[in-house]
């Protein structure tokens, strides 16, 4: 079965997560959602196998949510189009297989989905 990871090599634990998969011998298709960003429909993809709300997977500590979104109270697709418009407010690592999805902090998460 096809593995993804929502990935951005900068981030450590993103880096480690790619890492458990290759580790176990998977070669998931890697998504740099910071130079190809998710579009409405994929990210609403991902948040239904994650099954949780756009406002669980936002990054409350990166400067564009605080200039912009702190202290707001947005819809599910108001942080939809957010995290569409600002890649970086997405959190990281995620990563899908078939209809589920887990974020990999921490990493270790990573081994519950492929195991």
């Amino acid at each position: 079965m096809k593995v993804q990871i929502i990935h951005n090599n900068r981030c450590s634990k993103s880096r480690t997560a790619l890492n458990l998969l290759t580790e176990n011998g998977i070669e998931p298709e890697v998504i740099k959602y910071l130079d190809n960003p998710l579009t409405k429909d994929e990210l609403r993809e991902v948040l239904k196998k994650l099954d949780v709300p756009a406002s669980q997977i936002i990054r409350e500590g990166e400067a564009v949510f605080k200039e912009n979104f702190k202290g707001k109270d947005l819809s599910e697709e108001e942080w939809i189009d957010a995290m569409v418009s600002y890649p970086k407010l997405i959190e990281r690592p995620i990563i899908v297989k078939g209809d589920k999805a887990v974020v990999g902090r921490p990493p270790e998460n990573v081994l519950d989905l492929i195991q």
